[in-house]
């Protein structure tokens, strides 16, 4: 099995690359781009769909033969504003010219050719507040199950508030039986505010036959192979994440864990 916790292996040009063959697994990839002022970063996508978000910072993009300008307005992910995204189908090209200082992260999966190069954001995400008490967190819905323009990828940011808990009540979409469940490989990229904290992820199953809990950091990665995947801001730390999702079906079915059911059947 992958290690489940990445950290950064740079602090400029790409700093994580993982790939269904890194991962262990056949759906997800992501990548994560620091760029300075002047930088640029380019690829092909090959035979995945692309889904560029301009994490933070501004850039000029080009991508499937054509020029969308300078993209992003977000200085840092806890302003919580929307996104600027940038939607490309498998066999393009792209290249991002950065502006300023910016992050790019680049979601991946599977594409078929059926949808068209578009821009995401910031008009048609809306902040949306999940959950009840130190279970609230707030979602920027980027390419989840509603939106038609993605053949494979589901992609949103989730901000946490310190003190609170997220991807909770535990859950698990780790099997192929919908409309019950449906698999889905996940990635979740971590922020930190102030950056010298720290949260918490955990990911386990109901047998036992995983379970590892781990302390991220500004700018780690985890990776969620199957089980279930809570994590935890801790008081004095707000923690932001950015999920890229992606299976066999293009629906989010997941299982509450058994000892949380009663937690979910109440908020309901």
């Amino acid at each position: 099995m992958a290690e489940l916790l990445l950290k950064p292996f740079g602090t400029r040009g790409k700093v994580h690359d993982i790939t269904p063959a890194s991962a262990g697994w056949r759906y997800v990839g992501f990548s994560l781009f620091h760029l300075k002022a002047g930088d640029s970063a380019s690829e092909h996508t090959g035979n995945n769909e692309v889904i560029l978000v301009l994490v933070e910072g501004k850039a000029r993009i080009s991508g499937a033969g054509r020029e969308w300008g300078v993209l992003g307005d977000r200085m840092s992910v806890f302003e919580k504003t929307a996104p600027h995204c940038l939607y490309l189908p498998d066999g393009s090209d792209w290249q991002a010219g950065a502006e300023t200082d910016c992050v790019i992260a680049v979601c991946a999966a599977p594409g078929k050719g059926g949808h068209e190069a578009r821009t995401i954001g910031p008009q048609e995400i809306t902040l949306t507040e999940r959950g009840k008490g130190t279970n609230t967190r707030y979602i920027n819905n980027i390419a989840m199950e509603d939106a038609d323009y993605c053949d494979s990828l589901l992609v949103t940011e989730v901000f946490t508030p310190a003190g609170h808990w997220s991807s909770y009540p535990s859950h698990r979409h780790d099997e192929d039986d919908f409309p019950r469940i449906t698999y889905l490989e996940e990635t979740y990229y971590h922020r930190l505010n102030p950056t010298g904290g720290f949260g918490i992820q955990r990911v386990y199953t109901d047998d036992g036959g995983l379970d590892e809990t781990m302390a991220v950091k500004d700018g780690d990665v985890v990776l969620v192979p199957r089980g279930h995947h809570p994590c935890a801001a801790p008081y004095g730390f707000e923690m932001y994440y950015l999920n890229v999702m992606a299976g066999p079906m293009r629906k989010w079915r997941f299982v509450a864990a058994p000892e949380v059911e009663w937690i979910m059947q109440r908020d309901s």
